[in-house]
C-alpha cells in the first residue's frame, strides 16, 4: 500500500474517532450535566490520549498527532465538566 494511501486511511480513521466525541461534549456543555460520564474512564482515557500524542510525535505520524490533539481537547473538556458538574 502506498504511503499516501496509508496516510489517507489514518486521517479518515482519526476524523471518525475524534468526531465521535463531539456529541458528548456538546450534550455536556448544553445540559451542564455529566452524570452519565465515568470519571475513572475519562481520567484513564485522557492519559491514554496523551500517550498516543507523544507516540505520534516520536514517530512523526501526523494523523495520530492531529487526531489526538483534537481528541485531547474534547476529552479534557468533558473531564473538566465532569469534575465541575459531576
Amino acid at each position: 500500500m502506498s504511503p499516501l494511501l496509508v496516510d489517507v486511511l489514518g486521517y479518515i480513521a482519526a476524523t471518525l474517532t475524534t468526531v465521535a466525541f463531539v456529541p458528548q461534549a456538546w450534550l455536556t456543555w448544553k445540559t451542564r450535566s455529566a452524570h452519565g460520564v465515568s470519571l475513572g474512564m475519562y481520567c484513564v482515557f485522557v492519559a491514554g490520549i496523551v500517550m498516543w500524542l507523544v507516540y505520534g510525535l516520536f514517530i512523526s505520524a501526523w494523523p495520530v498527532v492531529i487526531a489526538n490533539v483534537v481528541t485531547l481537547a474534547l476529552a479534557s473538556f468533558i473531564l473538566a465538566m465532569k469534575i465541575r458538574y459531576g
